[in-house]
């Protein structure tokens, strides 16, 4: 069983959201926090390697929270779940160490396809979420970048997989990683959420 931790200030959200991941078969809530501070201070004795956090929080903001946690479990993913859709909170959750973005209006049945889709190496996103990614990733397109290379780009902003994109592209896997060495090489970045901020940052 996997294992997640919800950070979350709605009780009756909390409830809920523990009650759909405690009924799966692959997914069990090791720990549920209405605040980040009082997570951090649990969060490695836990050790989950999911957590869903929401932004608007009482004390610590997520965004906060997601850096502070990251630095302690580095391999954690995260994933957000909250009300607001404004680009700056997807981009600064993201930047921050997220690697999926829903929205509370998406559902709560999404929750659990967004932590399969994690699992597997996905960037679960809600519809909007990915759509305005995307949008701003194709307008922020750099002259260091070729045209297969901002594709690759863009669908791995869209949450897809290393092998979804190769599958897309009709290439292999290591045709796609050799892709993604190139990009962070030209952006002079490590890693996705770097890459997320660089074009934040032309903007």
């Amino acid at each position: 069983m996997k294992k997640v931790v919800l950070i979350e200030d709605y009780e009756i959200v909390l409830q809920s959201y523990s009650k759909i991941i405690d009924d799966s078969d692959d997914f069990e809530v090791v720990g549920g926090f209405m605040n980040c501070e009082d997570a951090i201070k649990e969060i490695k004795n836990l050790s989950p390697e999911f957590i869903l956090i929401d932004i608007t929080l009482p004390g610590m903001s997520g965004i906060e929270g997601i850096k502070q946690i990251k630095m302690i479990l580095p391999s954690v993913t995260i994933i957000v779940v909250t009300v607001h859709e404004n680009s700056k909170y997807v981009f600064e959750a993201l930047c921050a160490g997220a690697v999926g973005y829903l929205t509370k209006s998406s559902g709560e049945e999404k929750l659990l396809k967004a932590l399969y889709q994690a699992n597997y190496g996905g960037a679960p996103m809600s519809i909007n979420i990915a759509r305005m990614v995307v949008e701003s990733f194709q307008e922020k397109k750099l002259e260091e970048l070729t045209e297969r290379e901002n594709k690759v780009l863009t669908l791995l902003s869209e949450g897809k997989s290393y092998a979804n994109i190769g599958e897309e592209l009709n290439v292999s896997l290591n045709t796609i990683k050799y892709h993604v060495r190139n990009i962070y090489e030209k952006l002079h970045v490590s890693n996705k959420s770097e890459a997320i901020k660089f074009f934040k940052n032309k903007s």
